[in-house]
């Protein structure tokens, strides 16, 4: 099978490593990729927004799959445009992927489906923002409607800073804080049948100890251990099927990659949030822990073909993430800074431990020197018989890897491996 996968961060870099790894693949392209994808696929420059130039660069390649890993070009059409040229595509059209681009459509859906989530208000107003943070009282959650790079998101106990990001945006959603761990569950979906995937947790606060600015995911460790094991099921029945089959009864049916981000509540699960694609930095731990071939999966899903598809097989062991930020993460990142270690992981850490690039680019035409090129630049991923080894063999790699001035959280799945 001849892929293309759209994008360039460590979700795709995890999407290709998968893909390179699946005997059905026999040709693998990224577009436009960075330093790390490299090693695993071809890569070729092309705007990702592009619909148009994405599936003219599909057609070219003669591509039986094309993937959309960002939220972007989903929210733009790209998927559409890919599917129009008569390609094969892993991601939902440009109306469904609104589950995403639009919290106050996800909510409206939600509300259609019946799936639990938090009370919550729609505000295009000042006079509406401060009635809706007096009505749920702090902590506040204040959400930018629209796309925002995972820093959409202010949840804070001071009401000027919570009144200040509304302002901010366009149009908010205020709503209820819900209290309880958090879980991120994936479900592969061909807009009729869905297929869940197992769960992650992720850490979204830059600093241990989950203090510090939201960011967009800092680690993530799979499996969940303190989680009921009837999670998954009671997820797929309240969740992920009604929500599908409104996307369908609305004539907007949603193939591709649905995430849940949910909180374990005292009343029960309850829905933070749809993405409309695999989560970073989720992605690598649950990929980590995958043992069916990826490329026939997605494909199943891309042509309607998921109820035939077997069960999915799991590997036992545990895997953890941990993200390496650059300097001044999640604020104003310092990009351009030499990356030592890569091969000393390489050579010393594989296969329990490797490396998936994010920000990272080469330094001009030397192919030997990567350099940072974004606020997240590298994601180590390590698995291990329990989530302690895991731990240790991620950390172990992170330490022999250099970056001027870069910060990684020290806890990722300390909690858990402990059994707290």
């Amino acid at each position: 099978m001849n892929v293309l996968v759209i994008g360039s961060g460590a979700r795709e870099h995890a999407l290709c490593r998968s893909l390179s790894l699946d005997p059905a693949v026999t040709a693998l392209h990224c577009a436009p990729g960075n330093a790390g994808i490299a090693e695993a696929a071809e890569l070729h420059q092309v705007d990702a927004l592009d619909g148009e130039a994405v599936a003219a660069l599909a057609v070219e390649l003669g591509a039986e799959l094309v993937i959309v890993g960002p939220e972007a070009p989903l929210v733009a059409g790209v998927a559409d445009a890919v599917r129009d040229a008569g390609i094969p595509v892993f991601g939902p059209s440009k109306e469904a992927a609104q589950l995403e681009g639009s919290k106050a459509f996800a909510k409206d859906v939600m509300a259609a489906a019946g799936v639990p989530t938090a009370r919550s208000y729609v505000c295009t107003t000042p006079e509406e923002v401060a009635a809706a943070l007096d009505a749920f009282g702090a902590p506040y959650v204040v959400k930018d409607d629209g796309l925002a790079a995972g820093k959409g998101v202010v949840v804070t106990d001071d009401l000027e800073a919570a009144a200040a990001h509304a302002a901010g945006c366009e149009r908010v959603v205020i709503e209820e804080f819900l209290d309880g761990p958090e879980v991120s569950l994936f479900a592969i979906t061909d807009g009729v049948s869905v297929v869940p995937l197992q769960p992650a947790q992720d850490f979204k606060r830059a600093l241990d100890g989950d203090e510090g600015p939201n960011t967009g995911g800092m680690g993530a460790y799979s499996p969940l251990p303190w989680a009921d094991p009837k999670l998954v099921a009671e997820v797929l029945e309240t969740v992920l099927q009604p929500t599908v089959d409104e996307m369908r009864h609305r004539g907007t049916p949603f193939s591709g990659l649905l995430y849940a981000g949910l909180a374990i509540t005292g009343r029960g699960v309850r829905v933070i949030e749809f993405n409309a694609r695999f989560g970073d930095p989720e992605t690598q731990v649950v990929l980590a822990r995958l043992k069916t071939p990826l490329a026939g999966v997605l494909k199943a899903a891309a042509t309607g073909d998921l109820a035939d598809l077997p069960a999915l097989r799991w590997s036992d062991d545990a895997a953890v993430t941990v993200v390496i930020a650059s300097h001044n993460y999640p604020g104003t990142p310092r990009t351009g800074d030499p990356i030592t270690g890569l091969a000393e992981v390489a050579a010393e850490d594989a296969p329990h431990a490797y490396v998936l690039h994010a920000g990272t680019t080469y330094d001009g035409d030397d192919r030997d020197t990567v350099v940072s090129a974004g606020g997240r630049v590298l994601s180590v991923t390590a698995t291990g018989t329990d989530l302690t080894e895991a731990r240790e063999r991620a950390y172990k790699a992170v330490g022999r890897i250099g970056l001027d001035g870069s910060q990684h959280r020290t806890d990722i799945a300390a909690k858990a491996a402990a059994g707290a």
